[in-house]
């Protein structure tokens, strides 16, 4: 036996010290797939950031050529825009003006229409319900935008114009209708969700002090899911700012400067589509101006950005 002990020992020792060489590799190895990963996610990050950095630099760097030959009075507060005419006018409020007029009527049916069916479908529908009507809901979302825009145009202008005769042929009510229906999906599901992720503890405390259903959803379910339901909001109007194909079909072309959804209107985005179609030389300054619109249009749906931010840190604060 005491032959055996030193031996027994060693065996152990040396086990132990194996174990221990082996730990340490996989410990290296998990260090190393780590930092490798941490590395391809900043990568990932980086990319976005450079691309956005990227983006704002073409747009201020193209728009100052542009602004050497137009002054930005003149570009902010002209009220004709004719860039491609002889007598050439580079008023840009025509186009600002369409692009919030029918962006406004998209989100006045597309609000409380869709806020009131992410309502039903978190608080009244049952699971089943709830299953079928979700998914034939976000179907609207995966319909091509030029389907909307001929829709727009051959079916809901033609049956308007027997309740408003003075409806021309292009318009902006049409437009900003189905662009309504067009982010109806976008913001009933993402409020939804939003209302679905409130805690049921909430609910129940409500209830147990004596409110209603109605009571406790709009009272107490929805001011939680504010945050939610804002940015669910804001990604809807920034999908209708940036809409093109229905605004390009069914709003019309012409740059009025007008707040009357009855004329036909053209959006920004609708402008820089018809520019970029060849007709306009290259380096010109009616070529450029589609940088200089797009530039203001970048920074409209910066102040959207930053408008929802400081929405949900107010609610989240009054949560607190």
């Amino acid at each position: 036996m005491p032959n055996n002990a030193p031996t027994e020992a060693g065996v152990a020792y040396t086990r132990a010290v194996v174990q221990i060489g082996a730990d340490s590799r996989n410990r290296r190895r998990v260090r190393a797939e780590e930092r490798i990963v941490r590395g391809f996610l900043f990568v990932c990050a980086l990319l976005g950031v450079v691309t956005t950095f990227a983006i704002v630099f073409i747009l201020f760097t193209e728009s100052l050529g542009f602004f050497e030959h137009v002054s930005v009075w003149e570009f902010l507060t002209g009220t004709v825009w004719t860039p491609t005419f002889a007598n050439k006018a580079f008023g840009v409020l025509p186009l600002v003006t369409g692009t919030l007029l029918t962006s406004l009527i998209a989100l006045a049916l597309a609000g409380p229409v869709g806020l009131l069916t992410a309502v039903y479908l978190s608080e009244y529908a049952s699971p089943r319900v709830r299953r079928v009507v979700k998914p034939i809901l976000e179907v609207l979302a995966g319909i091509p935008t030029v389907v909307y825009g001929y829709f727009a145009l051959t079916f809901l202008t033609p049956l308007l114009q027997r309740f408003i005769p003075a409806l021309e042929g292009f318009n902006a009510l049409s437009a900003g209708l189905v662009m309504g229906i067009m982010i109806l999906p976008t913001i009933a599901s993402l409020s939804e969700d939003a209302l679905y992720a409130v805690p049921n503890s909430l609910r129940y405390a409500s209830l147990a002090l004596g409110a209603t259903r109605f009571q406790t959803v709009w009272g107490v379910v929805v001011p939680a899911a504010m945050s939610g339901v804002s940015a669910a909001f804001l990604l809807g109007v920034s999908r209708a700012v940036g809409e093109t194909m229905i605004v390009a079909v069914a709003a019309g072309q012409q740059p009025n400067f007008t707040f009357n959804p009855l004329r036909a209107v053209e959006t920004m985005t609708a402008y820089i589509v018809r520019i970029t179609m060849g007709d306009t030389p290259h380096g010109s300054v009616e070529y450029r101006t589609i940088f200089a619109v797009g530039l203001l249009l970048f920074l409209m749906t910066l102040a959207l950005n930053l408008a929802s931010e400081l929405v949900r840190r107010r609610y989240k604060g009054a949560r607190v």
